[in-house]
């Protein structure tokens, strides 16, 4: 009953079979008469015994079927007005039909709605019901392919609201770091699709430009929105267009200082663009409005919300100004302070910090009534006045799925997991997380030493650093989104004698690279930088790829770099950095567990305390004399693999863990340039990072002016889409079969080569 055409609607007949129907009088009747027909038919194809039911009233808008054929007797709700506690906005897996299986819930409405065109007619009633139905959808697709599951309940409503006011795609909708935006996607012709997110060749977790015309701005990392927005609205002034620009942010997103530049800049160029607050008291604003003791957001709220996204108010206004211009300096001033006061006194906000900035205040709204959103959007959209205004809305991340709202982190980001409870089905890996290692190292070491300290910048679970803060709580910062200030933050304490390790995602530390460079490096300071999610990470995809590290790091003057093979390794590197107090280091890793070595044998202590390491030496984990795979990181296990292919092929391959990229061990490079015909460098990083520093010292020093073979393996020049990582590593040509094809094509086996990477090429031939 779906429609492909975006531009078209046709109301979908529920039929079933052998069963003819009277159209129902009401939208009510209509959803109980389709909620029973759906129940038999489930039923029956199930195979359970199921009799007819016959309809009891209970209680106004609720209905049960009563089987009757003495088994047992179950309620379902068919056309409910309220959810649990009394709220219609919430989705309770005590309505889903639990004993028929894994099925879909039953969206009737949603089915109905292919793209935003399909909801701009709809009543409140039917928005309200569409924003059940959507979050019951999202809750069942997210369980099975795991992802961003708190923050998509969040907005809900708000996207409901969004796309029925707002003439999307030439409306622009930006969603900062876009992982909120699962139900936008629905709504905008992906739902066929939400089954692959995150996955190869699926949907992407965030936004993406090239996956719908309805994504004008590609997101993943945070605080971007207002700035593209802004930028949209010039860009819409140039071209004399009138379409609107809506950025979406959230309050964890605006601690960015990028955000607060945006807000600014917005303020001074008075364009005309709306910006939304997505306030769920999940990260601290600087506002009365995150210390749980919010004012409640009812109806009095609602209506002086309304009462100041009055269109004839703000017109007024605009004249008002307009004529205050042409009275003297003073007289110009009282009237811009009489105008402040009156904003304030309808909002009851104090909220002079974005006023002060520019922008027109409204707020704050309850983000999950749909009246009050449609009423305000509808209001702000068709007002003709000039500049940016901001309406901060308040919303309840997880909304609607009791698992999500009762927990911790309210489901922010999840794996596979049951509906019912909320569980999530998590493989028991034999060995811990490269993270968890990280954490548990750094412990050890500030249990030694009461100079180490953790800084995280707003991702502490993803870093271990809610595992130090846990042991270490008074020596654990968490500084918001904001990489810059965590790391001039970990400058200052390193002037103090202090040891400060800043735990940020390699792809992260990206925003904070002028000071790793002017705060650190040049002034020497030794703070240690643990870079995790190094290389490829899997389903987060191109966004959130650490790619880069090896490269811009290693550039720099006055930097200590090392990468490990294993977790005994990482676990050396921890204790080794923290004896650097002379310049910065840094070490990356990668997402994911451990290879499983046994940590005893590998010299680490029980508490996971463990040995310093020689600087700028590396090993030799494996001996040959045909070809010298070379490796870097974690991909040292990789070059082992290969090795053993090689092996099965009749080479002869050296395996050397190189540990250190600067300082780099020169007599061990000199070593494998001597010793070996063919030299392979294999690294998870861009072009520039290790393999460059390898072959810049062997230019220098005349090492390539003879007839050794050398190859760089390297991530390829472009961005890889999401996927598993070993299917990512596949499409970048670094797996074992890749890097053992690349030796063998470089001794000139060219058939053996295309054997090992394509074994079926030669049965075909």
């Amino acid at each position: 009953g779906r429609e492909d055409a975006r531009t078209s609607f046709q109301p979908v007949l529920h039929v079933h079979r052998r069963r003819t129907w009277k159209p129902p009088s009401s939208c009510c009747e209509a959803a109980s008469h389709d909620r029973l027909r759906w129940i038999c038919a489930r039923a029956e194809l199930a195979g359970k015994k199921f009799v007819r039911p016959r309809v009891q009233r209970v209680a106004q808008g609720t209905r049960r079927c009563v089987r009757e054929d003495g088994l047992h007797r179950t309620r379902r709700v068919a056309a409910r007005a309220q959810g649990l506690s009394g709220d219609p906005t919430k989705f309770s897996v005590d309505e889903r039909d639990g004993d028929l299986g894994d099925l879909k819930p039953y969206t009737p409405l949603l089915d109905t709605v292919n793209y935003p065109i399909h909801i701009k007619n709809f009543s409140i009633d039917q928005l309200k019901q569409l924003a059940r139905e959507i979050r019951a959808d999202v809750i069942q697709s997210v369980s099975k392919t795991g992802g961003h599951l708190g923050s998509s309940l969040g907005v809900v409503e708000l996207t409901v609201a969004l796309h029925h006011i707002f003439n999307t795609p030439e409306d622009r909708i930006i969603w900062d770091v876009g992982h909120q935006a699962y139900p936008h996607k629905i709504l905008t012709g992906r739902r066929n699709r939400m089954s692959t997110i995150r996955q190869s060749h699926g949907l992407s977790g965030f936004t993406k430009r090239t996956e719908s015309e309805y994504d004008p701005f590609g997101a993943g990392h945070s605080s971007t929105s207002i700035s593209a927005g802004l930028g949209m609205a010039v860009g819409r002034d140039f071209k004399n267009k009138n379409n609107k620009v809506i950025a979406v942010i959230g309050d964890g997103a605006i601690t960015g200082g990028m955000a607060y530049e945006a807000l600014n800049n917005a303020g001074f160029l008075d364009k005309n663009m709306i910006i939304i607050l997505n306030d769920n008291n999940q990260v601290s604003l600087p506002t009365q409005y995150n210390g749980k003791n919010q004012d409640p957001v009812g109806a009095m709220s609602g209506m002086l919300s309304r009462l100041q996204s009055n269109r004839p108010l703000r017109e007024l206004r605009e004249i008002a100004k307009g004529v205050s211009k042409q009275f003297p300096q003073p007289i110009q001033e009282l009237t811009a302070k009489v105008d402040e006061y009156a904003r304030g006194m309808i909002s009851g906000s104090g909220s002079t910090l974005f006023e002060e900035l520019g922008m027109y205040y409204i707020g704050t709204v309850d983000g999950h009534n749909l009246n009050d959103l449609v009423s305000i959007l509808r209001e702000v959209k068709n007002t003709e006045s000039v500049g940016p205004v901001l309406i901060h809305i308040s919303t309840e991340k997880g909304r609607g799925y009791h698992p999500a709202e009762n927990a911790s982190d309210k489901m922010h980001g999840v794996v596979k997991y049951d509906v019912k409870t909320g569980k999530q089905i998590k493989a028991q890996a034999k060995v811990a997380s490269y993270t968890q290692f990280f954490a548990e190292g750094l412990i050890a070491e500030a249990e030694a030493d009461d100079r180490v300290i953790g800084i995280h910048a707003a991702m502490g679970g993803g870093t271990g650093m809610n595992i130090f803060e846990k042991r270490f709580p008074e020596r654990t910062f968490d500084v918001g989104i904001a990489e810059q200030h965590a790391v001039t933050f970990a400058a200052g304490l390193a002037t103090e004698g202090l040891k400060p390790w800043c735990a940020i995602y390699s792809t992260f530390l990206q925003r904070g690279y002028d000071q790793v460079v002017h705060d650190c490096a040049l002034q020497k300071l030794p703070v240690r930088f643990a870079m995790d999610r190094a290389g490829l990470v899997g389903a987060d995809g191109a966004t959130h790829c650490g790619a880069f590290d090896v490269a811009y790091m290693g550039c720099i003057p006055n930097m200590y770099m090392c990468a490990p093979s294993d977790e005994a390794e990482l676990l050396h590197m921890i204790a080794t950095m923290n004896q650097i107090d002379d310049a910065p280091s840094c070490i990356r890793f990668p997402r994911g567990n451990g290879v499983g070595v046994d940590l005893a044998e590998a010299g680490v202590g029980p508490n996971k305390k463990g040995s310093v390491l020689d600087i700028g030496k590396g090993r030799i984990l494996r001996g040959g004399e045909d070809v010298a795979l070379v490796a870097y990181g974690s991909i040292v296990q990789y070059a082992l693999a290969a090795a053993d292919i090689l092996a099965a092929n009749g080479i002869s391959a050296t395996v050397a863990d190189m540990r250190w990229c600067k300082p780099l061990d020169t007599n061990l490079i000199n070593h494998m340039a001597k010793e070996h015909p063919v030299m392979i460098t294999v690294e998870e990083g861009s072009i520039g990072g290790f393999g460059a520093h390898v072959m810049q010292y062997m230019a220098m020093n005349g090492m390539m002016d003879g007839n050794l073979k050398f190859r760089p393996m390297i991530l390829p020049d472009r961005f890889i889409d999401h996927g598993a990582q070993k299917e990512q590593l596949e499409w970048a040509g670094l797996s074992p079969s890749h890097i053992a094809s690349t030796a063998l094509a470089t001794l000139g086996r060219e058939r053996d080569s295309l054997a090992v990477l394509e074994p079926h090429l030669m049965g075909s031939a």
